[in-house]
Order: C-alpha cells, then sequence, then structure tokens
C-alpha cells in the first residue's frame, strides 16, 4: 500500500468521493472522525454504503479502541462487509493485537467468512506503553497483522505535551523515536511500515518532499488525510523509469555469480542485489 486515506463513515459526502480518490488503501474511520453520539449512525451508513462499493481501493475500517466500549459493537456491524481489514488503534501491546483476533475468528466465523481472511493494521505510537514495548510485537506471532501504523498527535495527547513538530516541521525528539521504533518493527515482523500523516494539506511540494523522506527511510507507504494528496504520496512511493533501469543493471551485474561486483566505479555486494529486487518487487506491485 502506497497510499491510505481516512474517510470519515458518517460523512455521505466524502464517502460518495472516496471511491474516485485513486488511494491504495481506504480506511474508514469510525474512531476519530467520530463523535461518539455519531458511532451508531455511522455504523450503519457504512455497512449501506459497503453493500455497493465496486472502488479499486482496499477497504480498511478503523474500529474504536479496546477500552473505548465500542470495539465489538464496530465488528458485529462491519464484518460482515468482508473488509481487507481493521485499523486497530492505541495499542498498548501485542496482547491487544491477539484479543481483537480472537474476537475476529468469532465474527468471522458467524459472518461466514474464511478464517483469518480480516487482516490488522496496528497503530502502535499512540500510547506511552505501546512505545515502550514495540519490541514485543516481534516476539509472538501474529498472523493477522499485516502493517504497522504511526501518528504523533495521540501520544502527544497522552503525554500532556505540545505541539508534536518543530516550527520547522521536523519531529521533536521522543516523537521521532515513536517513528523509527515503528519502522524497525515492521520490518523484523515482515510486514509494512506506514509512515503518519503531513498535516499541511494545501502544500503539495511539502507533502512530496515528506513522502519522498519517508520513502527513502524504509517506509512502505503513507497516510493521506485529504484526496488531493493521493497522487503526490503515490507517486513518491513508485519507483522511478530511472531507479527501475538501475535495479536491473545491478541485477545483471551479478549474473556471473559474484559475491561482489564493480558498477559505474562502485564496488557493490549482496545488500545491494537485495534492494535492487525488492525495488523491482515494489514497481511491478
Amino acid at each position: 500500500m502506497r497510499s491510505i486515506l481516512f474517510v470519515p463513515a458518517d460523512n455521505e459526502r466524502k464517502l460518495a468521493k472516496a471511491i474516485s480518490c485513486g488511494a491504495d488503501a481506504l480506511v474508514f474511520d469510525l474512531e476519530d472522525a467520530v463523535m461518539p453520539e455519531r458511532k451508531p449512525v455511522a455504523r450503519t451508513l457504512l455497512v449501506d454504503y459497503l453493500k455497493t462499493y465496486a472502488g479499486k481501493s482496499e477497504v480498511w475500517i478503523r474500529v474504536n479502541d479496546l477500552a473505548s466500549g465500542e470495539l465489538l459493537r464496530d465488528l458485529a456491524a462491519v464484518v460482515v462487509s468482508a473488509p481487507v481489514g481493521i485499523v486497530l488503534p492505541k495499542i498498548r501491546g501485542p496482547e491487544d493485537v491477539e484479543t481483537v483476533s480472537h474476537y475476529l475468528d468469532m465474527a468471522e466465523t458467524q459472518a461466514g467468512l474464511a478464517a483469518g481472511s480480516i487482516g490488522i493494521i496496528a497503530v502502535c505510537t499512540e500510547t506511552p506503553a505501546a512505545v515502550l514495548r514495540m519490541g514485543e510485537l516481534v516476539t509472538r506471532s501474529l498472523p493477522r497483522l499485516r502493517a504497522l501504523m504511526w501518528g504523533g498527535e495521540d501520544l502527544s495527547a497522552a503525554l500532556g505535551a505540545g505541539n508534536p513538530r518543530q516550527p520547522d516541521g521536523r519531529w521533536r525528539p521522543v516523537y521521532e523515536h515513536a517513528r523509527l521504533q515503528c519502522l524497525l518493527a515492521a520490518h523484523a515482523l515482515g510486514i509494512e511500515a506506514l509512515d503518519t500523516v503531513y498535516v499541511d494539506f494545501r502544500n503539495v511540494d511539502g507533502c512530496r518532499q515528506n513522502s519522498e523522506q519517508a520513502r527513502y527511510d524504509g517506509f512502505t507507504g503513507k497516510i493521506a488525510i485529504h484526496p488531493d494528496q493521493v497522487p503526490v504520496i503515490n507517486a513518491a512511493f513508485t519507483p522511478s523509469e530511472a531507479e527501475v533501469a538501475h535495479a536491473r543493471r545491478v541485477i545483471a551485474a551479478f549474473e556471473s555469480g559474484a559475491g561482489a561486483v564493480s558498477l559505474d566505479g562502485q564496488m557493490l555486494d549482496i545488500p545491494h542485489l537485495k534492494s535492487a529486487r525488492r525495488l523491482l518487487a515494489a514497481a511491478a506491485a
């Protein structure tokens, strides 16, 4: 997934527009984008909308967190729509992913869906405990876990802190730490690493630079906060023709069977070969 656009589940106008945005994945939001008194309405609107959904974007649903008292209501309502998966917010540790996986076992059975068919994207930096315990995710078997996603605002609120960004837009140290922990844990697990939103949605150049930096750092995709950001993010996370051509040359250089080769005056070894193969796989996807 290169681009992931969040869509409030109780906004009929935004639901109608989402199908044409071009995002790799749509996350229909039952959590922070919906006021508490609107959550029953949001569930009904979303289920009705998904009955006729014919878009190409993957369907994910952000449910409410375990402590909210709303999670089971969300699953009871939406699993019948057979989404690709759910986005699970505010986890505290791997046990939360395990608990919700068990809930999904039951919900899939009741809905007549194949066991394990619904995946989970965990938002892994919204509580201090989650940041401190990120490494524990790597020690558990979590077959439903497809990606890790991070964000700074909820963590800032949990800490009673101010703006998580510095005046020039860079993350303050504690949030940069959380970002890097998410990135490392995702790659350790062999799943996707999804970067957080670029909040200034009118700043196209800023979004492009921020997205390119995220890809350079190793993130595989990025959250969009507005439909106009989707094509910018897609472009940033799509290997260019020049990158593809260079990757093919790298792979060709290793066809001799040597473990280290020279290309354009530089010595390359096996990590370069792996990187080239990974880039071609991303380009093909």
